[in-house]
């Protein structure tokens, strides 16, 4: 890519617009994975009692199906950025491209 195409692309309404939303998004599930993680942690480290309470009348307690909670929404949370951008942000993405090599062509 040449930087007259470079160019172009920054100045793109639709490029701004991507870079906007991604990274809002982003943010998002950063702030919710962080909330997750350091609720579990908190937990640990201020409600051990609640934590050791065991499931039922096995030895497991409630602290491994929630620590493996954590694991899965950590797991979901990555599916579905990848999912968006794979679909709507690739899509952005070529759009721009298209029109940045249309307009250079002009």
């Amino acid at each position: 890519m040449n930087d007259s195409m470079a160019a172009r692309i920054s100045r793109s309404p639709k490029y701004q617009k991507l870079k906007r939303t991604r990274s809002r998004y982003g943010w998002a599930l950063s702030i919710l994975m962080l909330i997750v993680f350091y609720g579990y942690i908190c937990l640990i480290a201020f409600d051990k009692a609640f934590l050791s309470r065991p499931i039922g009348s096995g030895v497991m307690s409630i602290g491994i199906p929630l620590g493996l909670a954590v694991i899965v929404f950590s797991v979901a949370i990555t599916g579905l950025y990848v999912r968006r951008a794979n679909g709507e942000f690739d899509r952005l993405t070529q759009e721009i491209i298209r029109e940045s090599q249309e307009e250079g062509a002009k």
